[in-house]
């Protein structure tokens, strides 16, 4: 017989109701497999589009460049995934060629950063010409109605939720850098882009090679209708590898390879062993050549030092070369090191050069400010050809560096990550000198994909036969970790999906609740939940068909062994847990409860069973597995519809603040705050809405409510703590804030008595700088105020301009008077200044 433990009736009904649904996700799973969603059939043959727009450029399409044009001439959508610097960009040409060909026909092209916007811009114009180029960044207003828009992707959900006219004769949207999707931050709005775009128009969605690929095509499938997957896996410029080691540049793989993998280079596990002799038996022929540059005299521990890996570099013909190092004041560290050194890159017609480029891009800076930048020196380190890139710099100072170094005048950038996000900045070289970074938290490892979009820099199309990427070798790494990591090419896409305030009151407008709940379930991040629901159902279903054939094992024909082992094990956890120390009421309660099992374990039947011991052994396997099974089937009943719940807690909170009301038919409806909600966009939404609608800020000036957005946008160190109240301005700024903060704490405990997970407290590090900004004192007072590098600033100022934009939009008359003194208050000097 088959043996089930005894469990209360509403034990038994919610495990009944689990297993049932993991039937239906099973069967459902099962039925989807059955009837696979393929990619729409596309000719192979090029039509009269491709054939044009071939004959237009001076190169040959690559295979995936040539299918993806012909894919979208038959009418289709595309992903095209493909390594950085392989030409995805092609793909996007050919969708702007196409919309040109008709009268009428326009082509949004979406970035995830503004610099990526105004790059593309500047591309675009210097193609089509400025009357058929537009740019909509936060920052940027220009020529909004021509036919081809540039513009960040928070821009475009903005426009869908608006019901803007800009959307009409749209044909073509392009995606750029979609993988930008799993940023935990901004990465929802490109689910929202792609699910509010209309059907008609065809996405052109360009990613970094992620792992997941067809996983994501088949989602696009779903939602977008006709998509077509289109995955290139080989890079333009083939990369080679190599480790510094001890002075010593030596490849990290053999150069032939051996069926599918790669070899090791056995010089390298023993010179990272330590245990190289300095012979040249076995090695590549390229560490043989190089062995006349590497004769030098290095520091006690062995390392050759920047400035000595630099000269490396350039005698063996490896720059241009871009050095990440992961902290700000790393790079800048690091610039300083390789200058003391009288390093010097150029010659003297590129130093002219430089200075010329220079002095014409930053003419507009006034000189007291160019003095508080420290220019001077940071122009003496561009002519000799050596830069730092990072978030601390001047946006018009990154902007110089990256053109100086796409002119190959620069030859040595030492940046931190966020340069391999896009930015059009490759190298022939790319040295990691560390492979771990601070994510925030702790020091953690760099993952196979952040090590593949790093070196993706490596190799200039065109100008490069071979790209090289350089670990520099340190005696706490492992050879073995360091090849595997740079073997893998694993970079999955993880939705970072959730319904924001805004997002439900833009779509309950729109589609009422029931709908915008299956809307919701539609995006990428229910999507992978199902996917992993179908996995864990099928895993369920084999360990209930186990569970099955242990019962039978454990059946005993003289009673219900089931029963008899629960009481063993309850016995066994008890008597466990009586040598810990406890109270003399529960020792005694343990005491009694022990009694009572052991007579009910010798009064049961099964206790007399000659097999009672080989039963007993099964029966543990059943309850080991069955708890597995339980837990399973837990995971399936949370994630199924997990999006939906969500939204649902959003709903609530919404419902209690009187953002949503029933109409005449008892549906969900907008109030009048609701209506100022779906205006006001950011991670405070509903803070900044109910601070409006309670007139929290109407006493403040145009400074002071500065501050005030300054400390709803700012995100501090995380060694940063707020200003003390005698450091914050004065007046009717310290009562708005206090009753803001009041005014968050009450959300925050409504959110979390929704099961949502809160939100940050205000943060006023920069409210003080802010102020005093607004107010006209010079940069290098504010800088030294905030402790803060310039181009920090200038990108929390712009967020603070975002949040009184909205201001000035949404507030009523008196807040959006102020907030307009203010925008413009803050829009000055440094922050004003844009190459656009």
């Amino acid at each position: 017989m088959t043996a089930t433990p005894p469990d209360s009736s509403a034990a038994a009904s919610q495990i009944e109701r689990e297993e049932r649904l993991t039937d239906e996700v099973f069967a459902a799973g099962v039925s989807a497999e059955a009837e696979p969603v393929v990619a729409p059939e596309r000719p192979d043959v090029a039509g009269p589009l491709v054939s044009a727009f071939i004959r237009s450029k001076k190169f040959a399409l690559d295979p995936f460049q040539r299918a993806s044009a012909i894919s979208i001439e038959a009418g289709n959508s595309v992903l095209v995934a493909a390594p950085t610097g392989a030409g995805k960009t092609v793909v996007a040409e050919f969708a702007i060629f196409a919309a040109m060909q008709d009268l009428r026909d326009k082509v949004f092209y979406t970035a995830p950063m503004k610099a990526l916007s105004n790059q593309k811009y500047a591309e675009l114009v210097a193609e089509y010409g400025a009357d058929q180029v537009g740019l909509l960044t936060g920052d940027a207003n220009i020529n909004s109605t021509a036919r081809i828009v540039v513009m960040t992707t928070e821009v475009l959900r903005n426009m869908l939720y608006a019901g803007s006219s800009l959307l009409n004769d749209l044909a073509f949207v392009v995606m750029d850098e979609v993988h930008y999707l799993a940023d935990r931050f901004r990465g929802a709005v490109w689910e929202e882009v792609i699910i509010h775009l209309p059907r008609t128009v065809r996405l052109i969605a360009l990613s970094a090679t992620v792992s997941n690929a067809e996983e994501f095509g088949d989602w696009l499938q779903a939602v977008r209708g006709n998509t077509e997957v289109i995955v290139s896996e080989a890079r333009p410029v083939p990369l080679d590898q190599h480790v510094l080691v001890r002075g010593k540049l030596v490849d990290m793989f053999e150069t032939e390879f051996r069926g599918d993998t790669r070899t090791v280079n056995p010089e390298f596990i023993r010179m990272a062993h330590g245990s190289f002799s300095g012979g040249s038996r076995g090695r590549g022929r390229r560490d043989r050549d190089r062995d006349r540059h590497q004769r030098r005299s290095l520091p006690g521990n062995g390392q050759l030092d920047r400035a000595g890996l630099v000269e490396l570099l350039g005698e063996n013909e490896l720059l241009p070369a871009i050095f990440f190092v992961f902290s700000r004041n790393g790079c800048d560290q690091a610039v300083r090191q390789v200058l003391r050194t009288g390093v010097r890159l150029t010659t003297g017609d590129e130093r002219r050069e430089i200075r010329a480029i220079v002095n014409d891009r930053t003419r507009t800076l006034r000189d007291e400010d160019l003095a508080v930048l420290d220019f001077w020196r940071w122009r003496d380190g561009l002519e000799r050809g050596v830069a730092a890139h990072h978030a601390g710099l001047l946006p018009a100072f990154k902007e110089v560096v990256e053109e100086l170094f796409r002119r190959k005048l620069v030859k040595v950038v030492f940046a931190t990550e966020t340069l391999a996000l896009g930015i059009n900045m490759p190298a022939r070289t790319v040295v990691l000198e560390k492979l771990e970074k601070f994510n925030g938290e702790a020091r953690v490892p760099i993952t196979p994909g952040e090590y593949t979009q790093l070196t993706g820099r490596a190799g200039r199309r065109g100008i490069d036969v071979e790209g090289h990427a350089v670990i520099h070798w340190r005696d706490e790494l492992n050879a073995e970790a360091v090849a595997s990591l740079a073997s893998k090419r694993t970079y999955p896409l993880r939705s970072s999906f959730r319904p924001t305030y805004n997002m439900a009151v833009n779509l309950i407008d729109q589609f009422g609740r029931a709908r915008t709940r299956t809307i919701l379930e539609s995006s990428f991040a229910q999507f992978q939940a199902d996917r992993a629901v179908i996995g864990l159902a099928r895993q369920v279903q084999d360990q209930r068909a186990s569970l099955a054939g242990y019962a039978e094992s454990m059946a005993c024909h003289l009673g219900d062994f089931a029963e008899y082992s629960r009481i063993r094990r309850e016995l066994t956890d008890i008597e466990r847990k009586s040598n810990e120390h406890g109270s003399k009421a529960l020792q005694r309660r343990r005491q009694e409860r022990l009694s009572e099992l052991r007579t009910q374990m010798r009064d049961h039947p099964c206790h007399r069973c000659p097999d009672r011991e080989q039963h007993a052994r099964w029966a543990e396997r059943w309850w080991k597995l069955k708890r597995s099974t339980d837990s399973l089937t837990r995971q399936i009943s949370e994630r199924t519809g997990a999006v939906a719940r969500v939204f649902d807690r959003v709903t609530d909170v919404l419902k209690d603040r009187e953002y949503l009301v029933k109409d005449e038919n008892g549906a969900l409806a907008l109030s009048e705050s609701g209506r100022i909600l779906k205006r006001i966009y950011g991670e405070r939404d509903l803070l900044v809405a109910e601070a409006l609608r309670r007139g929290l800020w109407r006493e403040l000036d145009a400074p002071q409510l500065a501050a005030m957005a300054c400390a709803l946008v700012y995100e501090p160190r995380r060694d940063e703590g707020n200003l003390d109240e005698r450091d914050l301005p004065g007046g009717a700024f310290r009562d708005a804030l206090r009753e803001t903060e009041e005014l968050w704490s009450k959300l925050d405990d409504t959110e979390r008595a929704h099961q949502l997970p809160g939100s940050e407290p205000l943060s006023t590090g920069l409210s003080r700088a802010m102020f005093e900004w607004v107010r006209g004192r010079d940069l290098d007072q504010v800088l030294r105020e905030a402790d803060m590098a310039a181009g920090d600033f200038v990108r929390w100022s712009k967020q603070t301009i975002d949040l009184l934009d909205q201001l000035a939009n949404v507030g009523d008359p008196e807040v959006r008077t102020v907030a307009r003194r203010a925008l413009n208050g803050v829009r000055r000097g440094i922050v004003a200044y844009s190459s656009v």
